[in-house]
């Protein structure tokens, strides 16, 4: 049962974390950022949170210095929110998980633009 309990806090802090984002963070070097995953740990007093960032990779590390700036205020926005006995400890992880499906992408389009054959019938 405290894989579900995990689980469920975790979906609560990227859910909170990603609207404190969105709405109360005012810092300009924070780029295009969404909140992908939080990986909580059973003791429930760390978290690891997985987010992209939609740039380049100068823009990726200024909004890394960023979050990682802004991470006390978030964890203790989250304490506040989610009122729970430990608040956990926030650790932010960039996620290039869509960057690498964007790049696959790209590699099937270009297999299909170069096969003569994917457009005769069969």
């Amino acid at each position: 049962m405290q894989g579900r309990r995990t689980d469920r806090v975790g979906h609560l802090i990227q859910m909170e974390i990603g609207n404190l984002i969105l709405h109360r963070l005012k810092d300009p070097r924070l780029g295009f950022v969404t909140v992908t995953h939080v990986d909580v740990t059973a003791d429930l007093k760390s978290a690891r949170v997985f987010y992209s960032v939609l740039g380049d990779e100068k823009t990726k590390e200024v909004t890394r210095t960023a979050l990682e700036g802004a991470a006390g205020f978030l964890q203790a926005e989250v304490g506040q929110t989610l009122n729970l006995r430990y608040t956990p400890k926030l650790a932010f992880l960039l996620d290039d998980s869509i960057d690498c499906a964007i790049q696959i992408d790209q590699v099937i389009r270009k297999i299909h633009q170069d096969d003569p054959v994917q457009g005769a019938p069969e």
